[in-house]
């Protein structure tokens, strides 16, 4: 049977949207959710946080008339218990079950899939160039991305294709032309929107240094060499080659305030060296992204923001709410980056977690060599992000 091939319950069962949990999570309230997907489908990728409590009980569990006492003991009765699944239909069923038994419970609307069309904006106080910067936040697979706009104008750096139209209505909203769409990298976990904006006329841009890799729409957007500037108002966006995660990343300072590294270096981490080129290739990348971080990055000034394009579980975010800080910061608190170059490769070889799901797809998809339709897309990029080296051996003490 089909996790999602479900009648609808007798029971009357409340729904809950994703955005509400997401509010319920952020507000430090106690959220208590039962997910009913396969357990291979859970260890994977579950929603999580230091207020949440998560059961895993697959959905199997509830389809016998006499459920099991050890499954129902475990789903707590003296608190509200969200059930969720990967589409909701499964859950609304496992929800319904168990009303009739008398547990409080509701459901997530649209399961897990809901859950991944949650994408919020934050405004980076901490910036403090020209214009107002947001950074754009999906907690399903802790993307990031940033709206740079000024007198007018805006520009999206790192944007998701199943954003697309957020954007063009986030800039229709501020009253603002969204000019540039510019991509750090050729990612590997998620579908690119900057084909889709260029489609809609904004202006892409993507790393020429990435162009080799096999990007086949080259001719269609522009290419970002090392030094060119995009002028977004009065604010100024650079492009600054750092490569390491990929052979093409290049970070943006945008207007002197914040670098947008891409997947080069996060709040809690730095990059893993081995999608571009594998095991084989992931030392020599390895020694490239130390190279870039000590030369092109850790040389800014100790106040200039760091903004990567993903965070993870064990990320904090500043005082403002965003996943950014400043480097002098990550230098204190972050012993990669203090390392010597032979310490640093041994460590980030160490220990590198399993990477993306469908990141081959991903990666062809991006370079332009597969076609697919926006639903396939959404799909394909669905699941944790494992872009960043192990945060465990990077944090300092």
């Amino acid at each position: 049977m089909d996790a999602e091939d479900f009648p609808t319950p007798d029971a009357d069962v409340e729904s809950i949207a994703p955005e509400t949990l997401k509010g319920r999570i952020d507000s430090d309230e106690t959220v208590t959710l039962l997910d009913a997907r396969m357990t291979s489908e859970y260890e994977e990728w579950h929603i999580d946080g230091e207020n949440v409590t998560s059961v895993n009980v697959p959905y199997f569990e509830f389809l016998d008339e006499d459920i099991d006492e050890d499954v129902l003991e475990s789903i707590p009765e003296d608190r509200e218990v969200t059930v969720l699944c990967a589409k909701g239909g499964a859950s609304e069923y496992v929800a319904g079950t168990l009303v009739e038994r008398g547990y409080d419970v509701n459901h997530l609307e649209d399961g897990m899939n809901g859950w991944a069309r949650v994408y919020e904006a934050v405004e980076v106080t901490g910036y403090d160039g020209s214009g107002t910067l947001l950074q754009y936040q999906r907690p399903s697979s802790g993307c990031l991305g940033y709206l740079l706009y000024d007198d007018g104008e805006a520009a999206v750096v790192d944007p998701l294709r199943a954003f697309t139209d957020r954007y063009l209505e986030d800039a229709a909203d501020l009253g603002v032309d969204l000019e540039y769409a510019l991509d750090t990298h050729v990612h590997a976990d998620h579908i690119s929107g900057v084909r889709a904006l260029a489609a809609a006329g904004v202006e892409g841009v993507v790393p020429d240094a990435a162009v080799d890799r096999g990007i086949t729409y080259a001719d269609e957007v522009t290419t970002a060499e090392d030094g060119d500037t995009f002028e977004v108002g009065d604010a100024t966006v650079e492009a600054v080659y750092t490569p390491g995660h990929t052979t093409g990343m290049t970070s943006y300072l945008i207007d002197g305030s914040l670098l947008a590294t891409g997947d080069g270096l996060f709040v809690e981490s730095v990059a893993r060296p081995d999608l571009e080129e594998g095991d084989e290739g992931a030392p020599d990348a390895a020694r490239m992204l130390y190279e870039s971080l000590q030369e092109r990055v850790l040389t800014l000034d100790d106040d200039v923001l760091i903004g990567g394009a993903h965070f993870s579980d064990a990320a904090e975010p500043a005082a403002d709410g965003t996943y950014t800080a400043p480097i002098g910061d990550l230098v204190e608190e972050m012993d990669a980056l203090t390392m010597d170059e032979d310490d640093f490769v041994e460590l980030i070889l160490s220990d590198m977690p399993p990477r993306p799901a469908n990141y081959e797809d991903i990666i062809a998809t991006n370079l332009g060599q597969n076609a697919v339709d926006d639903e396939a897309a959404f799909t394909l990029e669905l699941g944790p992000n494992n872009c960043a080296a192990s945060q465990d051996s990077l944090a300092g003490d």
